[in-house]
């Protein structure tokens, strides 16, 4: 009798080790005795003990941080530059049997093409095209990563630091550009009112009446200041009337 209840226990555990609950978003890589034998799951698997291994592989999306790097830019600007990857397996069967650690591989890889692509391009362009720089990087990533059935959905880099000797050059840069910015302005401003003056002037020279009349509201605008004594020149024509009159009479 006890052995009867002892074979019945050991055939229980047997089953219950032979017994595998894959979730939703887990894939088991089946091998029996070492050789490949097909994608399991999810839900519920069978395992034989000592003839087969299951080998799970998670399928959600996974974000892997890539450390910091030196990278020397186009222009020999030395920066350190870190991102963040975001991939997913798949194809179970290549992460498996493809390559030994895919994770390891994909970071491995990750750092070598943030330093390559960034090392083609000058510091201004890291800066301001950071969104083209991510997209070259996931391209060249998904790429490469397509033999071990992964799929990079983005790339994003996080941060470029600069040491305190290039901060404060380009700081100076960019005073020296609102500088330049600032006289440039100030001409176009200082054309177009000599441009809109010579006009002006050039209108008042084609009609005597007109510039009479902006010879007598400049008087005008005089008279208004409080002083005892106005001298003034008399514009030759308003005296051509009054000599054309007497040479009349």
């Amino acid at each position: 009798m006890p052995f009867v209840i002892f074979v019945v226990v050991l055939t229980v555990l047997a089953l219950f080790a032979c017994i595998k609950v894959l979730k939703e978003y887990e894939r088991g890589v089946m091998f029996t005795l070492g050789r490949f034998t097909g994608v399991k799951g999810p839900g519920l698997i069978l395992v034989i003990p000592g003839l087969q291994q299951v080998i799970r592989v998670d399928l959600r999306v996974i974000v892997l941080d890539v450390p910091s790097q030196d990278v020397i830019s186009r222009d020999n600007v030395s920066v350190k530059v870190n991102a963040v990857v975001y991939f997913r397996i798949v194809d179970p069967e290549k992460a498996v049997i493809q390559v030994a650690n895919v994770f390891e591989a994909t970071s491995q890889l990750a750092q070598t093409t943030l330093r390559s692509v960034l090392g083609q391009h000058e510091l201004d362009e890291m800066l301001a095209e950071r969104d083209k720089m991510n997209a070259d990087i996931q391209r060249i990533l998904d790429r490469q990563t397509d033999a071990w059935g992964i799929k990079v959905s983005n790339v994003e880099i996080k941060h470029i630091d600069l040491n305190e000797n290039m901060v404060r050059a380009i700081a100076a840069q960019a005073e020296a550009e609102r500088a330049r910015r600032a006289k440039v302005i100030h001409a176009e401003g200082e054309k177009q009112a000599s441009e809109m003056l010579a006009e002006a002037a050039q209108m008042l020279g084609s009609q005597r009446q007109a510039l009479q009349l902006r010879y007598l509201q400049t008087l005008t605008e005089i008279a208004k200041d409080r002083t005892n004594t106005i001298v003034f020149p008399v514009p030759m024509d308003l005296l051509e009337s009054f000599l054309d009159r007497g040479r009349g009479n």
